[in-house]
């Protein structure tokens, strides 16, 4: 699927995106590094840590990169599951920064990269063997009902596609979410974005702009299991559209035979 933002940057753009990226740099080690002290306090030292950290990284986007977000919709305070839309780095930092007490559902490998891996198992992150298959869902559902039983879980944020999709792009949703919901009960509070009009996969040619992070009415236990996973993968899309044509982004006419025959081919490749 090609990317379907304006095209090469410009050569200011360019520089830009190279002065974002060496004072991100210099900043995570900073941060990570004087921070480490805050990791002796448990989750609350390690979420401040991450707080401040994420925000150097939206305060350097705006400042190099002319780059801001827009948050609509209420972001959860309660112990929940926040299924988002991934489009970019970009929404996994504009998300986590609106709700208070975050933790991702993250490869394994990823928490073991020295500094940034330790702050993410003291945040609440929670590893996965995906080797492991329903194995690992099982055990991070128990993992979610002990934290339930004890300081409590936060906002556990997953993505339901299972990676980073291109702006107009679908793949189904697995069904992770669903059974994780099942096991342990808590709402899902569905997220749309279009970050990925601004911020692309690469995380390479980012452009100025507004993008906008939507947090949709959770689906608590009213919701019924059967036909759950439908209906939030048609919110969160149906939502992430809108976003996106707002963003500019020309998505294809519903009932189009060509236009859906084309996107079949782009899942497929």
């Amino acid at each position: 699927m090609t990317d379907p933002r304006p095209g090469a940057l410009t050569p200011w753009q360019y520089v830009q995106n190279v002065l974002f990226y060496l004072n991100v740099a210099v900043g995570t080690l900073v941060i990570g590094l004087l921070g480490l002290p805050a990791l002796r306090h448990g989750r609350a030292g390690a979420n401040r840590v991450a707080t401040r950290w994420i925000a150097y990284m939206i305060w350097a986007a705006r400042v190099h990169l002319r780059l801001t977000c827009e948050i609509r919709g209420t972001p959860p305070t309660h112990d929940c599951i926040v299924a988002a839309k991934h489009q970019s780095f970009w929404d996994i930092m504009v998300i986590a920064h609106a709700v208070p007490r975050r933790a991702f559902i993250m490869k394994r490998e990823v928490m073991r990269v020295p500094v940034m891996g330790w702050y993410a198992w003291k945040t609440g992150c929670i590893p996965i063997d995906r080797a492991r298959g329903r194995d690992a869902m099982a055990a991070i559902s128990t993992t979610i009902n002990q934290r339930l039983s004890g300081e409590g879980l936060g906002q556990l944020i997953i993505y339901p596609e299972g990676t980073r999709t291109l702006p107009g792009q679908r793949r189904s949703y697995k069904q992770g979410v669903a059974t994780i919901r099942a096991a342990t009960g808590l709402p899902v509070v569905p997220v749309a974005v279009n970050t990925g009009m601004f911020w692309p996969r690469g995380g390479w040619g980012i452009r100025p702009g507004r993008a906008v992070v939507e947090f949709l009415p959770a689906m608590g236990p009213s919701v019924p299991q059967e036909g759950f996973l439908p209906r939030l993968e048609a919110e969160i899309e149906t939502a992430s559209d809108r976003l996106m044509a707002e963003a500019g982004l020309a998505l294809p006419v519903p009932g189009d035979a060509d236009d859906a025959a084309r996107n079949r081919s782009h899942l497929s490749s």
